[in-house]
């Protein structure tokens, strides 16, 4: 009757076990749903032979070590008009990858006086390759793949930006 009593005990347990490990893994699945959109500023893309507009967007800005770490990570999508500016305290070489993030992207890097100086078009989701500048750099641009293609921006094309309130 003891050895009954002690196999349904450990019985018992790892049933609770197992129940709790199961209640963890819904509650966590819970915590990395998708990240939304944050409009915190307005960005122009400008010609630089005419500074005629060639495209405007919504952004959200990453300025600090946690945003400019994390960038579009864990998004499902992203609209047309609207990327992620970069925005740093220093110009050099910077290099991107595409860890954790599920959006095809162009990255856009632009120097100190906010001209275009390379574009790395169309990365792939995931992918944790390098993707460098071609100099230095003191802001980057993320969008949708393929839109500098369709917008057809080249190197020494500018920007501005302005902040939301």
């Amino acid at each position: 009757m003891k050895k009954i009593l002690i196999s349904a005990a450990i019985v018992g347990s790892i049933f609770a076990f197992y129940n709790c490990k199961d209640n963890t893994n819904s509650e966590s699945k819970s915590l990395t749903k998708e990240i939304t959109f944050t409009n915190e500023g307005e960005l122009s893309l400008l010609k630089a032979e005419t500074d005629s507009i060639i495209a405007k967007l919504d952004i959200e800005i990453a300025d600090d070590e946690y945003s400019t770490q994390t960038g579009l990570m864990y998004r499902h999508s992203m609209a047309e008009n609207q990327g992620m500016l970069f925005v740093f305290n220093d110009s050099r070489q910077r290099s991107f990858y595409m860890r954790n993030t599920e959006i095809p992207l162009d990255i856009i890097y632009f120097n100190s006086e906010k001209e275009i100086i390379s574009i790395q078009k169309n990365a792939k989701p995931f992918d944790e390759t390098s993707l460098p500048s071609d100099a230095a750099s003191q802001y980057v641009l993320e969008v949708n793949a393929g839109l500098s293609d369709k917008w057809k921006i080249e190197k020494g094309d500018k920007f501005q930006f302005t902040k939301n309130n």
